[in-house]
């Protein structure tokens, strides 16, 4: 690496947010066509020092140097024009528009004054021709896979000629072969000399893609290796600073019980094309994980569980009685609770505080008749908060400003607040690392050992087998295959089962 040119190089980057230091003197390069992993716990620093580089955030004191440059990035203009490009995990595409219209948008190609669509189709072309991938650039974007929307991100970034690429969780959202499909652009790319930051709590993806990987805990820069002297173990000591022992391997439990009544039965469950005569049950102190692929109907049957969209047929029962759920009110005080897929779009309002997220399905608890008793709601916002380990430093943040973990938390918090005899949890940990990752999988089980009946969907086949008594594999809206952790020999069976092999 010494050899080659360094494109970025961060030099004692110091940051402090209203008197809280949150970098401190951290150091950061990577080199020309080089992928540099970039990880750290919740609140480590990681998104501060990469929003300096974008010009999101001004640096207290440091200095950056581009391609050899001193560089002053007073704004995202200033950093686009220097070569850096952001890959969201978050997509900033309009879904309305077309491929094209996305890549260039703000920077159109003009002809006698108005737009000239056929010039941003022609270049667009180009581009994905250059990444070699087949993309139409007139399709728009609301019509296509996440999959499409994350190549989209990537040609907008080249269309304005970036030499770094920033990506962050760029697979949150892609399944299996589209993630790999990702990888082998990245490494076309860095065969063009392009640079990639890659953030990513997926270990088997880091040792796949990255070249160095830098750690940061606390807002400290902890080590700087390259990937063949670094073991997985190292990397997760130094990103929650202790060994991770047992969390993400399965823990036989003894707590779900089949005798009795389920606590939750579905039968012949329908809701348009995306469920599709659905039949399962969830018994007390018991763990269901749901499988499947991108499309298989495991968001769309956890929305139909919760009220969100109404079923054509088949009935709901909870601890023996039908019940009727049109709304998410009903599913509420049925006792059910939806920890949802996407936690800044659905599981909370970003402008507002803390506390206020965490009290919103709990107001009933904190009235004093028409009015909310201020004091009670800061006792229990102040008890969730100390229960479920959410570090802020005021409640009365906006939760905006808390790392994606801690977002999480607080959607874990607010919904467990509940006291849900039934919790179903869509992708609990995606984003998060893994020290926060294995503090979510014991509270799932914690929960699971309470009494309650949970139903978990993930991507991740290590988490679902270490959290799952069983699990249901979906195939276009139904249930392929039943599964007792017990016949689950390894991750490669389960990928089989889900690709119905």
């Amino acid at each position: 690496m010494a050899e080659r040119v360094t494109a970025v190089q961060m030099r004692s980057i110091s940051k402090s947010f209203s008197g809280v230091r949150v970098l401190q003197d951290v150091d950061f390069n990577v080199v020309a066509g080089e992928v540099h992993a970039l990880a750290g716990g919740n609140g480590a620093g990681k998104s501060t020092l990469m929003k300096i580089l974008q010009g999101v955030y001004q640096l207290d004191s440091g200095e950056v140097e581009i391609s050899g440059k001193k560089t002053v990035l007073n704004s995202i203009h200033d950093a686009k024009a220097a070569g850096i490009g952001m890959v969201f995990q978050e997509f900033s595409l309009v879904p309305a528009l077309t491929v094209a219209q996305n890549i260039f948008l703000g920077v159109e190609p003009m002809n006698r004054g108005l737009i000239n669509d056929s010039e941003s189709v022609r270049r667009a072309e180009k581009i994905f021709e250059e990444m070699e991938v087949v993309v139409d650039p007139r399709a728009t974007i609301a019509d296509l896979g996440t999959a499409y929307w994350q190549l989209t991100e990537i040609a907008k970034a080249l269309a304005q000629d970036a030499t770094v690429l920033i990506m962050d969780e760029p697979t949150a959202s892609l399944a299996r072969h589209e993630a790999e499909a990702l990888f082998e652009l990245v490494d076309r790319l860095k065969k063009r000399g392009i640079s990639i930051i890659y953030i990513s709590h997926r270990m088997d993806e880091v040792y796949r893609i990255a070249d160095r990987i830098t750690v940061l805990r606390d807002g400290r820069w902890l080590f700087t290796k390259a990937l063949t002297e670094v073991t997985p173990e190292e990397i997760v000591e130094g990103i929650v600073g202790k060994k991770i022992e047992g969390q993400l391997a399965y823990q036989a439990r003894n707590t779900a019980t089949s005798d009795g009544a389920p606590v939750l039965e579905v039968e012949g469950l329908t809701a348009g094309d995306r469920v599709r005569d659905v039949t399962f049950s969830v018994h007390a102190g018991e763990i269901v994980g749901l499988a499947g692929l991108m499309g298989s109907g495991r968001t769309e049957l956890t929305r139909v569980l919760f009220g969100i969209d109404r079923p054509n047929g088949g009935s709901i029962s909870i601890r023996g009685k039908k019940t009727n759920i049109g709304n998410p009110r009903d599913a509420m005080k049925a006792g059910i609770a939806l920890i949802p897929e996407d936690r800044r779009e659905q599981g909370l309002i970003l402008d507002h505080s803390v506390r206020e997220n965490l009290l919103l399905p709990l107001l009933d608890r904190v009235k004093r008749g028409p009015f909310l008793n201020q004091a009670a709601g800061r006792m229990l916002s102040s008890s969730l908060l100390e229960r479920f380990a959410v570090k802020t430093s005021h409640p009365d943040k906006p939760v905006r400003l808390l790392s994606g973990g801690n977002q999480q938390k607080v959607v874990l918090a607010k919904w467990l607040g509940t006291d849900p005899d039934i919790l179903i949890l869509d992708e609990p940990t995606a984003g998060v690392d893994i020290g926060t990752k294995s503090e979510i999988l014991a509270t799932i089980r914690a929960i699971a050992d309470e009494g309650k009946a949970v139903i978990v969907i993930s991507s991740e086949y290590p988490e679902l087998l270490a959290i799952s008594d069983r699990i249901l594999i979906l195939k276009a809206g139904s249930i392929s295959a039943e599964l007792d952790r017990a016949e689950i020999p390894d991750e490669e069976y389960l990928q089989l089962a889900v690709q119905g092999v």
